[in-house]
């Protein structure tokens, strides 16, 4: 299916969902056309790991709607890749890397299948993209946090989705590590690929994402960063839990998640 041939990657349409009948997220509605990456912003508590949850099936809606390619999005699990939160996955499990980005092409082959030659050449692709193909056979534990991420991320790219949902990918990594992962992100919109990144770095949005989603339980704004980040569009988003702070002669924005 080439991605590019559709007017949208991703629909969500009146979408609300949440826990033990408590609404985290209400009346949620946006598009994503292919080829961009979206960031997803609010304050802890705002919904956005609820929203990735929900379309990924992970958590059921209590109403709504969401489209993939035009088609309910459960039917194309295997067209979108996930990465949660660090702290979410158990990291000392004993498996090496490889076997940890092989986890992604069963998604797209069946548990009951048999990997053959395709799925390891899918691997080692993915390894290669995020330099870790040396560390092939390394137990994951083994690692450095930047160098788990990444791991992750390759699970997520041997998949070879059309759609990545990625929480909070560069929270406790290096700069290096950081600026590595957006890099690829950036090559991954270029071929096509649809990114949804949750994230707190504001400044990083403004300077490389396509579109902005200011969400706080409901939609706050969803449009270009440089459109989207007004005053009073980041006030009603973060309330009190933002700082705008003076460097040199330039003003960054800071999501200040302690209300400092």
């Amino acid at each position: 299916m080439d991605n590019k041939a559709w007017r949208y990657c991703l629909e969500v349409r009146d979408l609300t969902a949440g826990y033990d009948g408590q609404r985290a997220i209400e009346a949620i509605s946006f598009a994503i056309p292919p080829g961009q990456i979206v960031g997803v912003i609010g304050p802890n508590g705002a919904g956005k790991s609820t929203l990735f949850k929900v379309i990924l099936g992970l958590i059921p809606r209590q109403q709504g709607e969401i489209l993939l390619h035009e088609a309910p999005a459960l039917s194309q699990r295997a067209m979108m890749g996930y990465l949660p939160q660090l702290e979410e996955i158990n990291r000392a499990f004993p498996v090496s890397v490889q076997d940890v980005v092989m986890m992604g092409r069963y998604p797209r082959v069946g548990w009951c299948r048999r990997l053959g030659p395709k799925d390891y050449e899918a691997v080692r692709r993915a390894l290669a993209r995020v330099d870790l193909l040396p560390h092939a056979l390394t137990q994951i534990g083994r690692l450095s946090g930047g160098q788990q991420q990444r791991a992750f991320l390759a699970r997520v790219l041997a998949q070879d989705p059309h759609l990545l949902l990625l929480d909070e990918p560069v929270s406790g990594v290096d700069a290096t590590t950081q600026h590595a992962i957006f890099a690829l992100l950036e090559d991954l919109r270029n071929l096509g690929k649809t990114v949804v990144v949750a994230t707190h770095d504001l400044n990083c949005v403004v300077e490389r994402f396509d579109q902005v989603l200011c969400l706080n339980r409901r939609v706050i704004a969803y449009g270009p960063p440089r459109e989207v980040f007004r005053e009073d569009t980041l006030d009603r988003t973060y309330g009190n839990h933002l700082m705008i702070v003076q460097v040199g002669d330039r003003r960054v924005v800071v999501a200040d998640e302690h209300g400092h």
